[in-house]
């Protein structure tokens, strides 16, 4: 039985690493994979999802409105589709959070996603919240923060090298906009003027 998984962690844990990877293995073995970003990150390139050391693959994008369950029916008729793999999952709505579980389900085709539990504020992102709900497998991804702790949580910096305290919730951005802490470093680091 094919099920949804959500794999999730703070900045620079290699989310995209284990995604690339995870398709290069079903490829390797002659299987089909089909990869998803965000349209909203385009940090790599339109329709890219790049590692920070170096792997890249092309992506389907997906937007708001896109209608992933379609989306993926249609590729699978193209060519059986043996994965499923979105990068940027806290970008899904939660419909499309449905529409992946739905594809999971009536199609038998797994379903991993990939992407942040937490903004900087940390709250946790719509997609995230739905995936965190229903997705049959949950996986944490770890990273460390500068004192050596699981980091869980991320900060913002400002231009002039602050802590943004406030703001909207998605602004793309990596290692010149974010730093991944410890809950402890995390509220200290928010508490701080």
């Amino acid at each position: 039985m094919a099920k949804l998984y959500f794999n999730y962690s703070a900045m620079n844990a290699g989310k995209s690493t284990i995604l690339l990877q995870a398709s290069h293995n079903y490829q390797e073995r002659g299987m089909t994979t089909l990869l998803l970003t965000a349209q909203l990150d385009d940090r790599a390139g339109i329709g890219q999802i790049a590692s920070r050391i170096g792997l890249q693959a092309e992506a389907h994008l997906f937007h708001q409105d896109t209608d992933l369950a379609s989306l993926i029916e249609q590729q699978h008729k193209a060519k059986a589709l043996s994965c499923v793999l979105v990068d940027e999952a806290q970008f899904l709505s939660p419909d499309q959070v449905w529409q992946l579980a739905h594809v999971s389900d009536a199609l038998g085709i797994p379903v991993m996603c990939y992407g942040l539990r937490t903004d900087f504020q940390g709250n946790l992102f719509p997609g995230s919240a739905t995936l965190l709900a229903i997705a049959d497998n949950l996986r944490e991804i770890r990273t460390i923060c500068h004192c050596g702790r699981k980091a869980t949580m991320v900060v913002r910096q400002t231009a002039d090298g602050n802590i943004a305290k406030d703001g909207a919730q998605i602004e793309i951005g990596g290692n010149d906009k974010y730093i991944s802490l410890c809950r402890k470093h995390w509220a200290e680091a928010m508490e701080t003027k």
